[in-house]
């Protein structure tokens, strides 16, 4: 009886799985980088290699996908994932937002980057090349108080402050 009862689930789970090979998620390539925040501040070159290799994957308008994104459910997780890490950043529109957030985001990605919290262990893992050194952490860390500099000059400061949420 167990035995019938565990080929059955086995046989229901492949046909699910199957099944879901037929599903393909919308892939994050728009390439739209018109409102791009370099087309609001000057990255170094050095600081623009290592963003789009540990970084635009999930914080831009272009992923760069593996061929197992078209495995599902695997695809439906990255893209899910991707969606979430644009809600966070994205690289590709941060330079069209309000400067109070263009100064926060910078805030955030220094912390993000001092606190080893980004790019995920889960990333790096697979993609081992978008592992920060030391010196390329201190380059992006450099640029984000470059801009947060640049902010600073053009803006009164009280209007870099973010406003404070409603409740």
């Amino acid at each position: 009886m167990i035995k019938n009862l565990l080929r059955k689930f086995l046989y229901a789970s492949l046909i699910v799985i199957v099944g879901l090979q037929f599903y393909q998620p919308s892939r994050n390539d728009s390439g739209d980088n018109s409102k791009s925040v370099e087309t609001r501040f000057e990255i170094p070159v050095d600081v623009k290699s290592v963003l789009e290799q540990s970084c635009y994957d999930c914080h831009s308008n272009y992923t760069n996908y593996p061929w197992y994104a078209n495995i599902q459910p695997v695809g439906i997780w990255l893209q899910n994932h991707i969606k979430d890490g644009k809600k966070h950043l994205n690289f590709s529109t941060l330079g069209d937002r309000p400067a109070y957030l263009q100064q926060h985001k910078m805030e955030e990605i220094e912390e993000m980057i001092r606190e080893d919290e980004m790019p995920m262990r889960s990333y790096t893992l697979i993609h081992r090349a978008a592992a920060l050194n030391a010196s390329q952490k201190e380059a992006i860390i450099k640029w984000t108080k470059v801009v947060r500099d640049s902010l600073a000059a053009r803006f009164p400061l009280d209007s870099l402050r973010m406003p404070a949420r409603k409740k």
